[in-house]
């Protein structure tokens, strides 16, 4: 959906304010592109209407598409249609409005007209709050003095939106009421003069949209970005605005896919965190340091608990934000918290099939009667269980008024006209209650999580359509070295078969993050150079293979060294030990060994946790647990070994062969013994940690 426009407006219920600029007063806001103009001070609902009226003509002239939102309620809660017009048209209630509506700039009917209004209902109410000093008929002073009107107190959004007011209260701080009554008619009249269409009443088509707004979803932001000279209902228009035109289409589309309802809704709500990014503008990611992977002087081995902790103290996030619907965010790494947007369950429902009443039942036997009807899920039971009566209940189904205990079915006899059981039973019995799994407005997930499809069930339940996640890290795998060739394909004398580069490959996609395939470099330090150029243009990190050394061939340590942020890693560890670091155009570059099980080995302990930093996640500790040998080893000390290994009946057996050129026993393995650097003299029986490869994330 596109808009060259955005018109925000803030409204007000109250008279006129003056020549000066005040708050409490009306204020409009416009942004195109990103980009927003200063407020407009309108001082009374006269002069912002014939404003609004010139502007829209005026874009509509310039053959530009606007979306006008107002901040007041389009709709009442379901059911005041149907008493007020004898239709659940809202279109039907702003025009009911507009014809009965007398407005100045010094005074108005509003307060009359909701006591006529309060006429057509049951009981006292729903409005209330009259703000004059005579008493109107059938409008209360106070909320509480309310009752048997049956309508309910707010609609679904406001629910929805913490610390929004109901539309029943006409004076008194957080009155909104008002705003209402004396916003409808404006919007009957927009609507019918510009041919507008109105969201979400309708789908949205033509030039001109009009749509319910909130500024205060964006209340953090407006907080800390308020300039000192700016008044803060002038600054909200401002921010609202300007975050809506930095929207993308689909960001747009996302806010706008909500279900058609007669209540009206908010938009942007349940999605502030996307408002909130297109309004603080996007965060680019830090660049790394240059000595990020500089070890401190004098240092030689590289005990592996130092190079790790080196890497975690000195890597950071170097990915972007952006927004994905719920079903494809599998796997995507949380750029912000996640804050339930509804609890869960949003109220309290049966946990069994049985029989709902008033608990608690004491010890002994209990006969109730059997109220006609039943609560199923999805069909709640819309009257009142009796005292001492019982009501049949479905699993899932929402607690009837009257009910917060269920006795089990099994545990009931039942007749056609009672239901017989033993106590004791305890009150709640057999009830899940609202909330007890998630509230509304609480985390409850964490940024840099790895979004699973639990989560993703955590977050439907909560109300949640949509994450803030990290773009992907895209991961360049390259292979180097003159002597290899691609499997499948002819060799020639002293050629290999590079069986690295389709082992990173699979490994790096496993761990959730984009291959980038660089294929492999000659011996050649030009082409080399140019394949690295081309690699940062495309990559946010690249994982070589082979020439990390300092041999006569080991270009790659030689052109990392020309950066000035070259490290050369020799790792107390075993396989592995040569390890060259650097950035190339401000891109992190991982040289590994070039011997396979080396590679697999530096890439598991060393690689994986780094990526899951630079993607914008959590460093990632593999978790191993205690077992016992089935082998015989003798270790010396100093440097800490990596064994392939795998359980067999209850034990831990070690591949045979110890060289890190045995690719085969990559594949024998399901993970690694790991013995630290102390000297080890290894019998069977005796307790060693065996990781196995799934905590490494494969």
């Amino acid at each position: 959906m596109n808009f060259d426009t955005f018109l925000i407006v803030d409204w007000s219920g109250g008279n006129d304010r003056g020549l000066a600029p005040k708050k409490d007063a009306i204020w409009a806001g416009v942004a195109r592109k990103g980009k927003a103009e200063e407020p407009v001070y309108l001082r009374n609902r006269q002069v912002a209407e014939e404003w609004i009226t010139a502007f829209l003509s005026d874009e509509r002239k310039a053959k530009r598409r606007v979306m006008a939102g107002f901040d007041f309620a389009f709709g009442y809660p379901a059911g005041f249609g149907k008493v007020l017009t004898g239709s659940d048209d809202p279109f039907a209630i702003w025009d009911w409005f507009a014809d009965r509506v007398e407005d100045s700039p010094k005074a108005n009917n509003r307060f009359d007209l909701a006591g006529e209004i309060n006429a057509m209902f049951p009981g006292a109410g729903p409005f209330w709050g009259n703000g004059l000093k005579r008493d109107i008929k059938r409008l209360p002073r106070k909320g509480n003095s309310r009752r048997g009107h049956g309508m309910p107190e707010k609609r679904a959004a406001e629910e929805m939106a913490k610390g929004a007011f109901p539309v029943w209260q006409l004076a008194g701080a957080g009155a909104v009421g008002s705003q209402v009554i004396m916003g409808l008619p404006m919007l009957s009249r927009l609507r019918k003069a510009f041919d507008a269409f109105v969201w979400p009443f309708e789908p949205l088509s033509g030039d001109i949209a009009l749509v319910e707004v909130w500024p205060s979803l964006l209340s953090k932001v407006i907080a800390v970005t308020q300039p000192d000279d700016r008044i803060k209902d002038a600054h909200q228009v401002f921010t609202l605005a300007q975050a809506l035109s930095a929207l993308s289409p689909a960001e747009l589309q996302n806010l706008l896919d909500v279900p058609i309802t007669a209540e009206g809704s908010i938009l942007g709500l349940g999605q502030e965190k996307l408002l909130t990014k297109a309004a603080v503008g996007p965060v680019a990611a830090p660049p790394l340091r240059n000595d990020c992977f500089a070890l401190p002087p004098g240092v030689d081995w590289t005990p592996v608990a130092t190079a790790l902790r080196h890497l975690r103290e000195n890597l950071s996030a170097t990915t972007d934000v952006e927004t994905v619907p719920l079903a494809e965010a599998a796997g995507r790494i949380l750029a912000t918290d996640v804050i339930a947007a509804r609890s869960h369950p949003p109220t309290s429902n049966a946990a069994v099939d049985g029989y709902g009443f008033a608990g608690p039942a004491e010890e002994g036997d209990h006969i109730m009667s059997l109220q006609s009807g039943r609560a199923a899920a999805g069909h709640p039971f819309k009257g009142k269980v009796k005292a001492g009566h019982a009501l049949r209940i479905l699993t899932g189904a929402d607690l009837p008024k009257g009910v917060d205990t269920v006795i089990l079915q099994e545990d009931a006899h039942v007749t056609d006209k009672r239901v017989t059981f033993q106590g004791p039973l305890r009150q709640g019995a057999n009830v899940r209650q609202a909330a007890e799994d998630m509230r509304a407005g609480k985390r409850i997930l964490r940024a840099g999580r790895r979004l699973t499809p639990a989560d993703l069930a955590t977050g439907a339940s909560a109300g949640i359509g949509a994450f803030e996640v990290q773009t992907q890290l895209r991961v360049g795998i390259l292979s180097t070295g003159d002597e290899l060739v691609t499997a499948g394909q002819p060799t020639g004398a002293g050629q290999i078969f590079d069986a690295n580069h389709p082992m990173l490959s699979a490994i790096v996609a496993a761990w959730g993050h984009k291959v980038v395939d660089l294929g492999r470099a000659p011996d050649d330090k030009a082409k080399l150079r140019g394949i690295l150029d081309d690699g940062a243009g495309q990559c946010d990190v690249i994982i070589t293979s082979g020439g990390a050394s300092a041999g006569d061939e080991d270009h790659m340590s030689s052109l990392l060294e020309d950066t000035g942020t070259f490290a050369l890693w020799r790792i107390a560890m075993k396989p592995g030990r040569p390890m060259a670091m650097g950035l190339w155009q401000d891109k992190p570059v991982f040289g590994l060994p070039g011997n396979p099980v080396a590679a697999l080995v530096c890439a598991l302990v060393f690689a994986r946790p780094a990526l899951e930093v630079l993607a914008g996640g959590r460093w990632p500790a593999p978790e191993g647990f205690t077992a016992r040998a089935n082998f015989t080893k003798k270790k010396k000390a100093g440097r800490r070994e990596y064994l392939r290994a795998r359980i067999s009946n209850g034990r831990v057996a070690i591949f045979p062969f110890e060289g890190s050129g045995r690719v085969s026993g990559a594949s024998w393995a399901t993970g690694l013994v790991e013995l630290d650097e102390r000297a080890r003299d290894i019998k069977p029986g005796d307790p060693i940690r065996f990781i196995p490869f799934s905590s490494f994330g494969i």
